[in-house]
């Protein structure tokens, strides 16, 4: 589905969602308690700034006594062959955030991912599917990034662990690419980049991804993610948990200015490397 149809799709999930509401004589703040969610939230779903979780839908249904016509609408639109399953309202996320905050441990991060290195992690993750399938995953990885390049980008911070400067990724010449790509992005100030050095040892999240994301109108979130799963999280105990964590990983990390000749250098050595092979 298109990005013109999807959002007229959620335009009609909001207008459709007033009208059951105001026809149940039920106030957004009524109705945001019934379905554990804040009356600001309702009007946000409403006016399609933001998008509903699954089980949120799920609640809407049974309050309003709307027959599953919620739930389908918002699996209708999740449903996007390109994202797993628990990734895609990240997606819609991201384009709404205000502010991102991301720590990988092994993989640069897709927003920062170049086309042959996203086509590199593609096809590890996916050795027996077809070319037209790999290039539809990295054509939608590559839209995402597309946020960084709008006037109204979030403001976003990502921590590396020096595994991603380290591990590979589809050779020497993609990797010299894909870390020159980054130091550009922090040289121009788009993205302050830092480095988590192996010389720290253990650190405070050592279980996959994290991204934690800031919006206008709207409480933070916060996003986990291992290898075959992931768990986006807005309870406020939750979310303040995670950004202890990333408070602490940022103490741990180098600065950007610090981190900045660590990445260029790691991209001379894989260029020196991709020039003798």
């Amino acid at each position: 589905m298109a990005n013109g149809s999807r959002q007229a799709v959620w335009e009609f999930f909001g207008a459709e969602l007033k009208r059951r509401r105001e026809e149940a004589r039920l106030t957004q703040v009524e109705l945001g308690a019934r379905v554990f969610v804040s009356g600001g939230y309702i009007g946000q779903f409403e006016q399609a700034i933001r998008k509903p979780q699954l089980d949120v839908a799920q609640r809407i249904d049974e309050v309003l006594q709307t027959d599953g016509i919620f739930e389908r609408l918002c699996r209708k639109l999740i449903d996007d062959p390109r994202y797993a399953d628990y990734f895609a309202h990240v997606v819609e996320l991201e384009r709404l955030a205000t502010k991102i905050c991301e720590f990988a441990p092994t993989v640069v991060p897709g927003l920062l991912q170049t086309k042959e290195y996203a086509r590199a992690v593609t096809v590890a993750a996916n050795p027996f599917k077809t070319d037209a399938y790999v290039d539809e995953i990295v054509a939608a990885r590559l839209e995402r990034s597309l946020i960084l390049d709008d006037a109204a980008r979030p403001e976003y911070w990502v921590i590396l662990h020096e595994n991603v400067l380290r591990i590979p990724v589809g050779g020497p010449a993609v990797m010299a690419d894909q870390l020159e790509h980054i130091a550009a992005l922090a040289r121009n100030r788009t993205v302050p980049v830092m480095v988590l050095p192996y010389a720290e040892g253990a650190h405070a999240y050592m279980t996959g991804t994290l991204k934690l994301m800031n919006f206008e109108d709207a409480p933070p979130t916060a996003y986990t993610e291992t290898e075959f799963s992931g768990t986006l999280m807005d309870d406020p105990a939750v979310v303040k948990h995670t950004q202890r964590a990333y408070d602490l990983l940022r103490a741990a990390a180098l600065s950007p200015r610090a981190s900045l000749p660590l990445i260029e250098s790691a991209a001379e050595d894989f260029r020196r490397c991709a020039s003798t092979t």
